[in-house]
């Protein structure tokens, strides 16, 4: 069973948005944090948001008030809403899971593309 399936991803115009989904296998287990990275051609892979069970959730400084993190944690789901969006935004996003064993599981990558 694939431990983290992703959805929503797809081209779009700048300032338009979209939703990002994220569904964590229950073979995870009790998981402590889940997230998005993205990664542009060229470019390492970065940290766009991150929600942890015991922090609360942080951002990077390139989307803070744009993107929104949140969680079903009955749907073992996460969320990426991520308005008014920018050429820069263009990359793949990965969905990150960690449980309380500290195992880091990762998704396959959805697509996102701005055009302007």
């Amino acid at each position: 069973q694939v431990p983290l399936v992703e959805s929503g991803g797809g081209l779009v115009q700048a300032g338009g948005s979209l939703r990002l989904s994220c569904a964590a296998s229950r073979t995870i287990g009790s998981i402590t944090a889940m997230g998005w990275y993205r990664q542009a051609p060229g470019k390492q892979r970065e940290l766009v948001a991150v929600d942890t069970t015991t922090a609360g959730t942080n951002y990077a400084d390139s989307v803070k008030g744009r993107f929104t993190i949140s969680r079903d944690n009955a749907k073992n789901t996460v969320y990426l809403q991520m308005n008014n969006l920018k050429p820069e935004d263009t990359a793949v996003y990965y969905c990150n899971a960690k449980n309380r064993l500290r195992l880091i599981y990762w998704g396959q990558g959805t697509q996102v593309t701005v055009s302007s």
